[in-house]
């Protein structure tokens, strides 16, 4: 064989183990089910990254203390019926995005190409590695301070109760027990819980990163039910009811899929539809 002649061969043979390899790359990838999550990606980074995320949330809890001092005036006391005078104060908080930030969570599962699952959802809690929302500290440490009780009324389940409350002790949190700490025994729905509160306090302020946090009237309502039962209490927002943003999970993704159970690729199939085009 002249070198000319085995040069020609080696190089056809090794572009046909090229064609082949990319065929099988190709064929591979096409096996893998077309979930794709990178529309996580955004909302992750703009979690961990945007300085307009510290900012909005330095802004909620700022908020949130001129409302409480508001309340601590004795002049505005003297507004209320007699009845609700000497309560005692509480602030009611959600815990995931709210105090507590876990978006490292959502970045592992993004990353991996993986929904939300209790499995690594529950291994992220037992971690007991969420870092404390920007001012959440520092203003329900504040009220702690003023005599208020805090209350951290969550959807987290009940198993999770040891971590979660080791994790709000273990970033700052001054007041965190089994008593204050309500996880989520059966129901989701939070009205009862936050009924429970307001049965023996006069409840000043609620926070949460999703409208559920705040009232039943908002639950599993559609987009646009959701949209009008903002209008209805748009006096309250920033008075009574202050939210933290999250833009990786929330009730506001369940409508767009009307609560339904889809599967990932009708899931990507409603956002993109959902998108409004100019």
């Amino acid at each position: 064989m002249s070198v000319k002649n085995y040069f020609v061969g080696a190089g056809l043979f090794l572009t046909t183990l090229t064609s082949i390899y990319f065929g099988l790359s190709a064929s591979a990838q096409q096996a893998v089910p077309a979930h794709n999550f990178d529309y996580q990606i955004g909302a992750v980074l703009y979690q961990q990254k945007a300085a307009e995320y510290r900012a909005l949330a330095y802004q909620a809890y700022n908020l949130a203390r001129l409302r409480l001092d508001e309340d601590l005036d004795k002049k505005a006391v003297k507004k209320l019926p007699k009845v609700e005078r000497s309560r005692p104060r509480a602030v009611i908080v959600d815990i995931d995005e709210t105090v507590l930030d876990n978006s490292p969570s959502n970045a592992y599962t993004a990353k991996n190409n993986l929904p939300f699952n209790v499995k690594d959802w529950y291994a992220w809690g037992e971690m007991r590695k969420a870092k404390a929302v920007p001012g959440a500290v520092d203003f329900l440490n504040y009220a702690v301070s003023k005599g208020v009780k805090v209350f951290f009324i969550s959807n987290r389940d009940e198993v999770q109760k040891r971590a979660t409350i080791d994790n709000l002790k273990g970033v700052g949190f001054a007041d965190v027990s089994a008593d204050n700490v309500v996880l989520r025994q059966t129901d989701s729905t939070k009205e009862p819980r936050r009924l429970a509160v307001a049965a023996k306090y006069r409840i000043v302020l609620l926070m949460g990163d999703n409208l559920d946090d705040f009232s039943n009237v908002f639950e599993r309502k559609s987009v646009a039910d959701r949209f009008a039962e903002v209008e209805k209490a748009r006096e309250t927002w920033g008075k009574r009811f202050v939210v933290l943003p999250n833009a990786m999970y929330g009730t506001w993704e369940n409508a767009v899929y009307d609560y339904q159970r889809l599967t990932e690729e009708q899931k990507a199939e409603r956002r993109v539809n959902a998108l409004e085009l100019p």
